[in-house]
């Protein structure tokens, strides 16, 4: 067995802490609008094939993942103890999706969500990092991708409901998937457990790029990111983005701008020393997540966002800026408590 691992850094860097942070404030931003009648086209996902700027934020979260691996996982760490860490963020995402059944009136449970794919896929890259030199990283990071770009190709293509990754939806989770059709009986989840597969690629990615932060600093990992988008659109020619389906494509073009953000806020706030604002967010994400989606249960449970942005709307009138601003309040909210919980020391893990 190879332990490829490197020691843990003796700084830690505050790029991925910033950049971690914008990620979550921005989940945050798309997820809770005051009307989802109303949202600004770039702050909603594509409906199937193609790519908005909120379909970068999941990918950059994992692809943070596999940086956090790289730069803070110790050779030698028995692997037991990163499955239970994987284990404890899959039990935290359903506890949460229980919690959603009461706030938002759900009559199915969904098993598939955000913490269950970030737990499967730390559990996964996490011990691959342990286990194999940079090239056979890369080795697996090819072989998933070019593997899953098969596996839909020849399984019915890349069309709602009936692809491949849907069709296993279906077959292991039928209505308790994010999406279901009582009709047609066919379900989909966009954190479904084949395009987990290509998920794995995306913090694997990331894992790479921290290492080439750690050992050559910022210029190789925006050149990487420069190759990643020329790639990515390439091979979107043959294989469409498509964030529900976690194309190989589509990990490739994200991981590319992931890259770049990464090697950017490395510049300005390890470099240049700008003040890192969004840093609390980054140290605290896991709280700022799960917190956030507990206090959304009860305002959906009584209709609060509804409620703030009927009166909001009553002011300004009704609109994309007004439901915007009900979205801005709440991050604002989530922002000063884990400020809060900076000035304080206060750090939670899972």
């Amino acid at each position: 067995m190879t332990q490829a691992a490197s020691p843990a850094p003796q700084r830690r860097f505050v790029s991925v802490d910033v950049l971690r942070g914008w990620a979550v404030a921005t989940m945050l931003l798309v997820n809770y609008p005051g009307s989802w009648a109303h949202v600004y086209a770039p702050l909603a996902h594509s409906e199937w094939n193609g790519f908005t700027p909120t379909d970068l934020i999941f990918p950059a979260f994992l692809f943070v993942v596999g940086v956090s691996i790289a730069l803070g996982l110790k050779a030698g760490t028995p692997v037991s103890k990163l499955w239970v860490r994987a284990l404890r963020l899959v039990g935290v995402g359903l506890a949460l999706h229980a919690v959603a059944m009461w706030g938002y009136d759900k009559a199915d449970f969904r098993v598939w969500g955000v913490l269950q794919r970030i737990g499967l896929c730390y559990g996964v890259a996490a011990p691959l990092v342990l286990w194999l030199t940079p090239r056979r990283q890369w080795l697996v990071i090819a072989g998933l991708l070019l593997g899953y770009w098969v596996l839909l190709a020849t399984g019915g293509g890349y069309a709602p409901w009936d692809n491949l990754a849907s069709r296993v939806d279906t077959w292991l989770a039928g209505v308790h998937n994010y999406q279901f059709d009582p009709t047609t009986r066919r379900g989909h989840d966009p954190e479904g457990l084949l395009s987990t597969l290509p998920a794995i690629a995306t913090t694997l990615l990331g894992v790479r790029a921290g290492a080439e932060l750690r050992d050559r600093g910022g210029v190789p990992v925006m050149v990487g990111g420069l190759a990643l988008l020329a790639l990515g659109w390439l091979w979107a020619q043959w294989m469409p983005w498509n964030k529900n389906l976690w194309t190989s494509s589509y990990v490739l073009y994200a991981a590319g701008w992931s890259c770049l953000l990464l090697a950017l806020c490395h510049a300005l706030f390890d470099h240049l020393g700008v003040y890192p604002l969004g840093r609390s967010m980054g140290i605290n994400a896991i709280t700022a997540y799960a917190g956030s989606w507990l206090l959304a249960c009860v305002f959906a449970k009584f209709g609060v966002f509804e409620a703030a942005y009927g009166q909001a709307a009553a002011w300004l009138g009704e609109g994309n800026a007004v439901s915007l601003a009900v979205a801005v309040a709440f991050v604002a909210l989530w922002w000063w408590l884990m400020w809060g919980m900076e000035k304080k020391g206060w750090r939670v893990t899972i």
